[in-house]
């Protein structure tokens, strides 16, 4: 693994075999590029992987332009594949990162081989806006503590709660030390709260996975198929249970739906 960085952006690079495409891994709303563990080693069997932490996050530049938006996101992902060398790469996102994806691919296309978007939307959702809204309250009238103390229950089973309660409290200690602060977080909601691309996914024209969640609880799957209804070239694959994070909750399931679609395999859904 070699690690870099490009105008503040911490990012990693993974190499597979020598003749491997590079896929780029971009996180959700935490940002990190450890979100992608579970993935990491198939990925790399058959990949050059790359990560990064999002701008305002995790090993990256804190600082986040004024005012803030998706677009934002898609130029660092951009950044990043220019400073890479490539011309083009897989791009796959789960929720904002998807977001940011999707955006790419319209920003700029040359960049884009294809797209992954896990748990994502094009336009604004009523069911979403409730859930952030409720997140930001408790940011801004409780604090840090309460908000990654409930963060859980927008991310996972309840079942999977349950039996983990051990588990998740250790997790809350780490994810409030790297807590990205309280003005980065609601400017980041906020962004995602005004993404509409809604009018423009006829735009989208290269290959498209749209990954979902039946059970998620932040973003309902019936955004994922709106997604696929409306792109040109989608592919939907939809888990029967994991939540939000299924991608960590049934790692197995989703890597092999992915590595297909990244090999222009049929997907077996």
């Amino acid at each position: 693994m070699k690690s870099s960085t490009f105008e503040g952006l911490y990012y990693e690079v993974h190499d597979g075999p020598s003749d491997a495409s590079t896929v780029l891994l971009s996180a959700g709303l935490g940002g990190s590029g450890a979100f992608w563990a579970p993935q990491m080693e198939a990925l790399t069997a058959r990949f050059r992987v790359v990560l990064y932490d999002h701008r305002g996050t995790g090993r990256s530049d804190r600082d986040l332009p004024k005012p803030y938006a998706v677009a934002d996101v898609a130029r660092d992902m951009a950044g990043i594949i220019a400073a890479l060398g490539k011309e083009a790469v897989h791009v796959v996102g789960h929720a904002a990162g998807g977001l940011a994806a999707l955006q790419l691919a319209l920003d700029s296309p040359s960049r884009v081989l294809s797209v992954t978007v896990i748990n994502g939307w094009s336009r604004p959702d009523p069911h979403i806006a409730r859930c952030f809204r409720t997140r930001i309250s408790l940011l801004n009238d409780s604090g840090p503590e309460a908000y990654v103390h409930a963060q859980p229950l927008f991310l996972y089973p309840a079942d999977w709660i349950s039996q983990n309660a051990e588990r998740l409290a250790a997790e809350e200690v780490h994810h409030l030390a790297g807590f990205q602060g309280r003005d980065n977080m609601l400017a980041r909601i906020n962004a995602l709260l005004a993404f509409d691309i809604d009018s423009r996914l006829g735009e989208i024209a290269c290959p498209v996975l749209i990954s979902a969640s039946a059970d998620d609880m932040l973003v309902p799957s019936l955004c994922s198929r709106r997604l696929a209804e409306r792109l040109p070239n989608a592919t939907l694959d939809v888990a029967p249970w994991g939540g939000h994070a299924f991608t960590a909750m049934v790692p197995d399931a989703f890597n092999a739906a992915l590595i297909a679609f990244l090999s222009g395999e049929p997907l077996s859904c």
